[in-house]
């Protein structure tokens, strides 16, 4: 039977290196260029494929083919077919701009992704033929020997050799921020990705040297196996995307519906011929669908993405706007995500002392302090031994970045803390290596947990500094440093040290015990060459210093993040491969959970079955120690549980969940391209916080969207109101406002108003709101009321009265209603216009919900005021240019009749905001009871 993978990997690191490499046809010389070539036809270059992506064509086509333009695409055919072969074009041209503007958008966002991908090691030093030499990562094969030193990223599966206080950073694969010792005994940890002496294609080397054997290259790797895993997840249609098609289906049922009741109608209560009645009929169908809404869902989509994109979030789909804004919960990785992934140095404990260090990160921004007053390093003896300990002991360089820079490390994180430590403290590190110049170097290993370095003082006394675990550092230590005196370490001493550390670890925090020796003439290794100093005659009878706490702090915005997610009902579930005491302190901390939050491990989660675990992610949760598995079938059981799924994460191993997640959100900076790949969106500044702003989007979007549905269904009920009239009376009142009238409505005077409403910002208190539920829709009870029982209605009654009013003036009721000629183009003219003023009023309220225009600015939204300048100034070309007269039936109105017209916006306006105002203090009053 074949070895699955992990046992097959396993039996490597077991393997003795030269029985691996027997196995493999190789040794210490590595392949021949032969061989090599050989292989890499059999195995394939050493790259991650892509996941296949559509043809540009049909990428292309898509926005052609969603249910709203194929709507649009039979509209136009009705509209040539009753006659109106203007119009069809028309709306076909709709169709056609909507779909290249959306192609245009969602190209330049897959440009602008593929822009931030960052590629494998372009090179690597391999031994071929006998010679050590450089080739391209993609021309290695399995048998391949290569060497790797700090700062080179891992390009294959390997077993290692010949280490030297080699260290990995695994993050990208198992989300544990602290780097990784390998060495070339077998050894297996706790986890996936265990084994101590195999490096993972994909992570990065932080510090050390060694060989080692490439054993899985490209696609074969744990890296391509996950890729593997995401690329199987088949993306599910976006909320919006699904909400839009049900729009569709509604509209379309009632333009159907009016357009069959007209068509019944006309024939047997008003005996209108057949062939009139059903060109009257399809003009209402197409009057009634609803054409600007494409354009409007593209336009919003496509200002939230831009408006995203200048607070570090990319979209490569704008459809996952809106889904942001119903997002219910954030599935987040903690290292690099929640917090910094920069170890930190946040205290110091000495015998008697205990000092706080101010400042987080990679840089030197703060200062050691007891009791909040800084510390003079020079006057504390103990202390200053210990960072003198902290900057001679230490391998690692840190380059702070300049403003708005990230710093980079050469090196280990905890390193690169003490490094800052010692910054913040003053200490000049170059003139203190130059003062101590190094001698010796016992490097850390995983058996004795444990490094050291040998030095002279200015007395020519060699001092040995060692760092490491706490439990190593009091089996070699006998002495003790107390206000500047050594004397011996009693009982009551240890039960000290190790009650601050069991502390200080119950609040999540990294412990580093410090220790020195001075070789004096009294010591045993006086007499003895520096040479022969080891770890077993070196590393004892040593002084116990005291003690570093570290931790990867919090990133400074997500305390907001959180407060707001939680203001705005979303709930975040931390999912990490980081410890599980390490996970619950730094949720507590930031406030995602309280101290009596569940913490599930890995191996748990592998015994819970899928009703216990969906039932476990109902309530305050974390899971720590996963592996990709465990967070793609986490999202599934939130997703079950009626969840919008937003999940977050950097590494390989979140691209499952990413891709399976209603929403996927990579980092930019730290991400990988698998990760990229399958996420939705990106963040480009790899900011949690840049999350809750592309959530508050959402919600914008789709609130803008229920403002255009609003608006554009407020003028279906004016425009259907003459011709209900004219049905009801059997045609003694002619029809107040022609079809003609009623499409210059919905395609023209309506249009740019409406696409003003779709980029709206956002309204006071949206977050406030919980996500709205999943069986919601865009067309709800609320809309459907303004619309036709507040809005609408008032229109109607408007350019009802303006209708009868004109014929009044010209001798009505004394004489009967014009069916034709200039009385009759007078008053349909004025029926439209009181229509398209009655608009201008609507498309100020429905700006928006309950809050007062007045506090998002009466002018602030130029495209509005745009579009009611270009409506005013097109009903007046309707009615003076001769040749729109005959072709849309209307006419000149007098000054008087325009005066009517200007006048009917500011009361309906003021009406309006009197409305808001009650419900404003009827929703106060509710929440103060």
């Amino acid at each position: 039977m074949q070895k699955n993978k992990s046992t097959l990997i396993d039996d490597y690191a077991k393997a003795d290196p030269t029985q691996l490499m027997d196995q493999f046809h190789t040794g210490n010389e590595g392949l021949s260029q032969a061989e090599a070539q050989k292989r890499l036809e059999k195995y394939g270059e050493n790259t991650i494929r892509q996941a296949k992506r559509q043809s540009e064509l049909l990428v292309f086509l898509e926005n052609f083919t969603s249910l709203m333009a194929i709507l649009l695409w039979v509209s136009g055919v009705i509209a040539i077919f009753a006659g109106m072969l203007e119009l069809g074009i028309a709306i076909w041209a709709v169709n056609v701009i909507n779909g290249c503007f959306s192609y245009w958008q969602q190209h330049a966002a897959q440009k602008a992704t593929d822009s931030l991908k960052k590629m494998l090691p372009s090179y690597v030093k391999v031994h071929r033929d006998g010679k050590s030499q450089q080739i391209k990562v993609e021309q290695l094969v399995p048998g391949d020997v290569f060497d790797i030193q700090a700062g080179d990223s891992v390009p294959a599966d390997a077993r290692v050799f010949n280490t030297s206080n080699l260290q990995v950073d695994e993050s990208s694969l198992t989300g544990e921020s602290v780097p990784v010792e390998k060495v070339d005994a077998y050894k297996h940890g706790d986890g996936e990705f265990a084994q101590q002496n195999i490096i993972f294609a994909g992570t990065i080397c932080t510090s050390g040297t060694a060989s080692a054997i490439a054993l899985a290259t490209g696609m074969d790797t744990e890296f391509g196996r996950i890729a593997k895993l995401t690329e199987s997840q088949k993306k599910t249609m976006y909320p919006l995307e699904r909400e839009l098609n049900h729009l569709t289906r509604q509209l379309t049922i009632i333009a159907l519906l009016i357009g069959i009741a007209f068509f019944v109608l006309a024939i047997f209560f008003v005996k209108y011929p057949v062939t009139k009645s059903f060109i009257f009929s399809l003009g209402m169908i197409v009057a009634f669908i609803p054409e600007g809404l494409l354009p409007t869902v593209t336009l919003s989509l496509a200002q939230g993405t831009q408006r995203m994109a200048k607070k570090h979030a990319l979209l490569k789909n704008l459809s996952s706007v809106e889904t942001l804004g119903q997002t219910t919960v954030i599935c987040s990785d903690k290292t690099g995500t929640l917090t910094q992934n920069q170890m930190t140095i946040n205290h110091l404990w000495l015998l008697g002392k205990q000092y706080d260090v101010t400042g987080t990160g990679y840089v030197t921004n703060g200062k050691i302090q007891v009791n909040g007053q800084d510390v003079d390093v020079a006057n504390e003896p103990d202390l200053n031994k210990l960072l003198i300990n902290a900057t001679i002991n230490n391998d690692t360089e840190v380059k702070e970045g300049k403003a708005g820079e990230k710093s980079k490390i050469l090196g280990t994180p905890t390193e690169a803390g003490l490094v800052i430590l010692s910054r913040k403290a003053g200490i000049d590190a170059k003139a203190e290596q130059k003062q101590f110049p190094r001698l010796k170097e016992l490097p850390f290993d995983s058996g004795r947990k444990l490094m050291s370095v040998v030095t002279k003082d200015s007395d020519g006394q060699f001092v040995i500094d060692t760092k490491g675990a706490l439990g190593s550092e009091l089996t070699i230590c006998d002495r003790i440093l107390e206000n500047g005196q050594i004397r011996s370490i009693t009982d009551d001493d240890r039960a000290k040290i190790v009650q601050a550390n069991e502390d200080y670890s119950k609040q999540g925090l990294r412990t580093l015990a410090f220790s020195y020796r001075i070789v004096d003439d009294t010591d045993p290794l006086a007499h003895q060459s520096v040479g022969n100093f080891t770890t077993e005659n070196a590393e004892k009878h040593m002084v116990f210093v005291g003690l570093a706490m570290m931790s990867d702090p919090p990133r400074p915005e997500i305390f907001d993040a959180v407060k707001n997610c939680k203001r705005a009902n979303i709930r975040i579930i931390m999912v990490t491969g980081d410890s599980p005491v390490t996970a619950k302190s730094v949720a507590t901390k930031i406030g995602i959970t309280s101290d009596k939050v569940r913490v599930i491990s890995g191996d748990e989660l592998d015994k819970m079955s899928d009703a216990e675990l969906q039932e476990a992610v109902k309530h305050e949760v974390i899971f720590a120690r996963v592996a990709p598995e465990h967070k793609f079938r986490i999202v599934s059981m939130c997703q079950k549980n009626g969840e919008v799924v937003a999940s977050t994460g950097d590494g390989v191993n979140d691209a499952p969940a990413l891709k399976r997640a209603d929403i996927g959100i990579a980092m930019g900076v730290t991400g990988t391209d698998v990760a990229k790949d399958a996420a939705d969106m990106i963040l480009t500044d790899d900011n949690f916080a840049s999350i809750v702003s592309a959530i508050e989007e959402g919600r914008t979007v789709y609130s803008n969207l229920q403002k255009f549905l609003l608006y554009i269904l407020t003028s279906n009920v004016p425009e259907a109101a003459p011709s209900v009239i004219f049905l009801l009376t059997r045609g003694l009142v002619p029809l107040p406002l022609t079809v003609m009238q009623i499409l210059t409505v919905d395609l023209g005077t309506d249009l740019l108003p409406a696409l003003g409403l779709g980029t709206e910002k956002t309204e006071p208190g949206i977050m406030d709101q919980p996500p709205r539920p999943l069986n919601s829709h865009l067309l709800n009870k609320s809309i459907i009321w303004k619309a036709f029982g507040w809005y609408g209605l008032i229109a109607s009654v408007i350019s009802t009265c303006a209708y009868f009013f004109v014929n009044h003036v010209n001798g009505w009721p004394n004489i009967p209603l014009a069916p034709s000629g200039q009385v009759y183009a007078e008053a349909t003219t004025i029926t439209l216009g009181a229509i398209v003023f009655s608009q201008i009023a609507a498309a100020m309220n429905c700006r928006t919900q309950i809050s007062s225009v007045f506090s998002i600015g009466l002018f602030s939204n130029h495209r509005i005021l745009l579009g009611i300048g270009v409506e005013i100034v097109l009903i007046a070309l309707l009615m003076y240019v001769p040749f729109l007269q005959g072709v849309f039936n209307t006419g000149p109105l007098n000054v008087s009749e325009w005066i009517f017209l200007f006048c009917i916006p500011v009361p309906l306006f003021l009406i309006e905001e009197f409305r808001k105002l009650i419900v404003r203090k009827i929703k106060a009053h509710r929440q103060h009871a």
